[in-house]
């Protein structure tokens, strides 16, 4: 299993629409190949941050199904107009946990 974690920063006057949006989004990655499931976080002390983190089966099926497909048009399209900044995605892969 391969974890993405996007960070967005978003516009000061678009959280809560980005909130509603977001709503909207999750249901498109959800029908990509390979996809798990997400957790949507909000910052405490950066109002204007959030976090998205998303289980993917392989990075193949973020990085190649889902972002070459037109499902990941569809989900930037919903999301980009409350972008204050380009999104950062990294991934990665559990070394240890308890």
């Amino acid at each position: 299993m391969i974890l993405e974690i996007a960070t967005f920063d978003i516009k000061e006057q678009s959280q809560t629409a980005f909130i509603d949006a977001f709503q909207e989004a999750k249901l498109v990655v959800s029908k990509s190949k390979g996809f798990i499931g997400l957790e949507f976080q909000h910052c405490i002390e950066i109002p204007t941050k959030f976090v998205v983190l998303i289980q993917w089966e392989t990075l193949e099926d973020h990085t190649i199904g889902f972002r070459e497909s037109p499902l990941f048009t569809q989900w930037r399209a919903i999301l980009s107009p409350h972008f204050q900044n380009p999104p950062i995605a990294e991934h990665f892969e559990i070394i240890d946990s308890l």
